[in-house]
């Protein structure tokens, strides 16, 4: 049977999404319709014609700013031979359905390496896609997942930080959740969460299950029976499947951490004297990822007067093709620098320690409790 001929042209004028062909040198060699319509420009303006150069007649055109930060973007793909996405791009733009009105429109741009025979890059792949629509629902779900989580507070007599940061550059929120949880007595409940998905309806599950977790923490003795109950729970509801949640029930009359995890990351101890442990000894699967419902174990530490006790998910740590232990000794080596902060500014200098330059590709929950 022989091979179809396929029309590479008019596979490339059907792509979704506007798209351009340049050369490692940023000379545009194609270019599809879309591409055209959302640059403004015509084929004859654009096809041999150096990137830089684009819009040097018309600097007050919309996307002529850009055009130094594509250039940069191109560049880096070409000279690494990987992709390059560029931050999410906000215009203003007259609404075409109320004359005089503006309207926010938001667009991704990536640029891809396309490889010769030898092996080196031969063209760059310039992609231009419109997110409005994503990046209004992504909105919503952000809006309800805040109104979702408690507002920062003291808890009791101690002294806590907490920090929320969603992926600037996704498009749609996770289900990250964290919870602060004053118990009877001098102690309290510190709870973080991770739900599997994003958009309005991870958001939806984690305000089930956060709500659910507090509830659980104020009426059990100890954190393994909290998340035995809240697994329980988890089981009723649609997509709360493999959440991985860490609660730890701190208590000042015995000096104690109790602590469990269902799949989550472990927390971290941050002693006094600059030493810092993870509480690893009691992390069971994620909730519901079991057959069949089991209890939980749980495990104990003592702690001192001046410790730190950090909860936090994964997009703290967790950096793509980089192992996760680098990522905790990254934790690790920053809360040993700074553990003599105060909590807010402890909190703010793990953030920018372990943070990536610019956007951050994933959610991030932190709390952080001065023992």
């Amino acid at each position: 049977m022989a091979e179809p001929e396929i029309d590479y042209a008019a596979v490339f004028q059907a792509l979704p999404g506007a798209v351009a062909l340049l050369t490692p040198q940023l000379v545009y060699v194609d270019a599809n319709d879309a591409f055209l319509r959302t640059v403004g420009r015509t084929r004859e303006q654009i096809i041999g014609n150096y990137l830089p150069d684009d819009f040097r007649d018309d600097p007050d055109a919309p996307v002529a700013a850009l055009t130094s930060r594509v250039q940069a973007s191109l560049m880096r793909a070409a000279e690494t031979g990987e992709c390059d996405t560029m931050a999410l791009r906000h215009t203003e733009v007259e609404d075409p359905e109320r004359p005089g009105a503006r309207t926010d429109r938001y667009w991704t741009q990536i640029n891809i390496p396309v490889f010769g025979p030898d092996g080196r890059v031969a063209l760059l792949l310039h992609r231009v896609e419109e997110v409005t629509e994503f990046i209004r629902a992504r909105e919503v779900a952000l809006s309800l997942q805040t109104a979702m989580l408690p507002v920062p507070r003291p808890v009791g007599r101690h002294h806590a930080a907490v920090r929320y940061r969603p992926a600037a550059a996704a498009l749609s929120v996770a289900g990250d959740w964290y919870d602060l949880i004053d118990r009877p007595g001098d102690r309290i409940a510190v709870a973080v969460g991770d739900v599997v998905g994003h958009g309005l309806p991870a958001a939806g599950v984690m305000g089930q299950l956060r709500s659910a977790l507090s509830a659980a923490c104020l009426v059990s003795e100890n954190p393994a029976r909290a998340l035995e109950v809240l697994g329980l729970y988890a089981r009723t509801i649609d997509g709360a499947e493999n959440t991985t949640v860490a609660t730890a029930f701190v208590d000042w009359e015995t000096h104690t951490i109790t602590y469990s995890s269902a799949g989550h990351l472990p927390p971290a101890l941050a002693r006094a004297d600059g030493s810092v442990e993870f509480l690893d000894r009691a992390t069971d699967p994620p909730l519901a990822a079991r057959p069949r419902h089991a209890s939980r174990i749980q495990a104990a530490v003592a702690f001192h007067e001046g410790d730190v006790l950090v909860l936090y998910t994964d997009g703290l740590i967790e950096r793509r093709r980089e192992d996760i232990d680098v990522g905790l000794d990254r934790l690790a080596g920053s809360l040993a620098r700074h553990h003599t902060d105060d909590c807010e500014s402890l909190a703010d200098a793990v953030l920018g320690d372990l943070l990536p330059p610019g956007d951050a590709t994933d959610d991030t929950a932190l709390v952080i409790v001065r023992l």
